[in-house]
């Protein structure tokens, strides 16, 4: 059904932007066009929750520039020879049998007064004559985030990022290259010891399992590998908390760090990034000192933005503001759609109550000595009090550290990060805020946090959730239709089931609610027997645990292909 595009403008350049190929067929009355954006979890969630019959209701089409699902937090064991790409990939095909179309394609253009999308094959993306226009009835966007670098120096030239197959299959290959360029004869002393090294830029699960893969790749296959150079690799983590695992319990980021320092791993907390250069990373600590780490391979693994497509639709639908994902809400609706668009996982947040419309308030619960000021140590109370409120407050109450003054990525706006002082760095610092600063710093954390965490397990439940709600009611898309509908839509309520991370030799670390942390290698065995049978099919299932078993017998494949 993929429309064949024209070859050439009839009118020339002044016609370019008017030759897309349409695909505005009139949308059956008795079946609501619904339109799904993404490949990833929030959108094949909702894909494979749909009932097989779902095509009776709607007509789905999926558009994604990726024609597979990736099983995400299996990527660090992949970028190791641990796992195979094959095993943690699934078709959205497989997902779509007797239940709609998939197009292959790369969504630029959304317009929400049309309901009108205009979509091209990635590769070209850049030419007007290959992309075509696709009506909707309904909307489903769930098109993520994308890599943030916080304008930092060189990360885009010399950093591998860490969210797709493809980046998975660079740091492999360049893992494998550092081995083999530093086993050469003619390789200095000091150049073998800069291209074993490996540096990960965060702390945060993703970073530590990125950490711990290449532990054990080092540990268990590389040593016997390369006997006489292996000693000389190295892995540092560059961590702006003042520990790893910073969102788990502390008990959890005590026992990782306890873990990686018998590792030999290296952990470079309370500090930031400065720049990248080639083969070097310049770090600067809390006390503004810098140091530069030589580097073999560098994994940026921290901090997402907003993607360039949910910044396009927000310019053009009232009341949006948050500067990483497009509000919707309760019922992940986006605000100022009307009902036709809904949003889910990175590219969403529900819009909370906002602190800033009782700033006064709030600035009178915190002032307890009655000086005029909030102090850092107010700030914390009041935090920790008024996110029973507003629970968008607990992220910053519980990162909040009067003792390490510390500052995160994406979270706290600090001087460090911003050319001047803020009123939140100056709180930081031991400096108390007056009541116009209060102000600056609520409208800073209104405008800056998420109703919820960006993880897969947030995106996996709002798309059951979604799929529940589509398929019990027939959400068209119009106002006055959907209004008959409107008590039948209950709100998305998210629960946690936990957090869960590897950390090496075979060990992983929980973070369960009412239960609380549980480590150790017992741990690692449920984490490995977990994200097994958490594999969308049984044929995945059966891929990872061959590839758990392949590699505990014969090792891990280091071939550079």
């Amino acid at each position: 059904m993929t429309p064949d595009a024209p070859s050439k403008a009839a009118d020339g350049p002044a016609k370019e932007r008017e030759i897309y190929t349409s695909l505005d067929m009139p949308v059956s009355k008795t079946r609501p066009r619904l339109v799904v954006l993404g490949s990833g979890w929030g959108a094949m969630s909702f894909i494979k929750a749909l009932p097989a019959n779902i095509s009776e209701m709607y007509e789905v089409i999926v558009v994604s520039p990726r024609n597979y699902f990736l099983y995400t937090p299996l990527l660090p064991a992949v970028a190791t020879g641990t796992m195979e790409e094959r095993s943690i990939v699934e078709p959205v095909r497989h997902f779509l049998v007797g239940k709609g179309e998939f197009y292959e394609a790369l969504c630029k253009d959304i317009d929400p007064v049309k309901k009108e999308l205009v979509c091209c094959f990635p590769e070209d993306a850049g030419l007007d004559a290959a992309c075509f226009k696709m009506s909707y009835d309904v909307l489903v966007m769930s098109v993520g985030s994308v890599n943030n670098t916080f304008g930092i120096k060189g990360v885009d030239q010399y950093c591998t990022y860490f969210k797709s197959i493809e980046d998975a299959s660079r740091l492999r290959a360049r893992v494998s290259e550092c081995f083999e360029r530093a086993a050469l004869p003619a390789t200095p002393e000091e150049e073998r010891k800069r291209l074993l090294t490996f540096v990960v830029v965060g702390g945060g699960p993703t970073g530590v399992e990125v950490a711990a893969e290449l532990y054990d790749m080092i540990e268990e296959d590389l040593h016997k590998l390369y006997p006489n150079i292996a000693k000389d690799a190295s892995i540092y983590i560059i961590e702006l908390m003042d520990h790893v695992l910073s969102t788990y319990d502390r008990q959890i980021s005590i026992y990782t760090a306890e873990q990686f320092k018998r590792a030999g791993v290296k952990l470079v907390l309370n500090s930031r990034v400065a720049s990248v250069e080639d083969g070097c990373v310049r770090v600067v600590n809390k006390a503004n000192e810098a140091t530069d780490i030589k580097f073999g391979a560098c994994v940026w693994a921290t901090g997402i933005a907003m993607n360039p497509l949910v910044k396009q639709l927000q310019e053009k639908l009232p009341g949006q503001s948050h500067f990483r994902s497009v509000l919707t809400d309760d019922c992940l609706r986006v605000k100022g759609s009307d009902g036709s668009i809904w949003a889910l996982g990175d590219a969403s947040t529900i819009d909370q109550p906002k602190a800033l419309d009782y700033a006064d308030q709030l600035f009178d619960q915190a002032d307890i000595n009655g000086d005029g000021k909030v102090s850092l140590e107010e700030m914390r109370k009041l935090l920790a009090d008024a996110s029973k409120e507003f629970s968008h407050l607990e992220e910053h109450a519980r990162f909040l550290d009067s003792n390490t003054g510390a500052r995160r990525f994406g979270g706290l706006v600090a001087k460090t990060l911003v050319g001047n002082p803020s009123p939140m760095a100056q709180l930081l610092d031991g400096v108390a805020v007056d009541r116009q600063q209060f102000h600056d710093v609520l409208d800073k954390i209104d405008k800056g946090l998420r109703a919820l965490p960006a993880t897969a397990q947030v995106a996996n439940q709002q798309g059951q959730y979604l799929a529940g709600m589509f398929s019990r009611t027939r959400i068209t898309g119009s106002p006055e239709l959907d209004a008959k509908i409107e008590d039948q839509i209950k709100p998305f309520k998210y629960f946690h089931k936990g957090s869960a991370a590897y950390v090496g030799s075979d060990k992983a670390v929980f973070d369960i609610p009412k239960i609380g942390p549980l480590t150790g290698t017992s741990a690692g065995f449920v984490w490995k027997s977990y994200e097994t049978l958490s594999q969308f099919s049984f044929r995945n299932q059966c891929l990872v645990a061959a590839d758990w078993l392949r590699t505990k017998i014969f090792g891990r494949d280091i071939s550079r292909v």
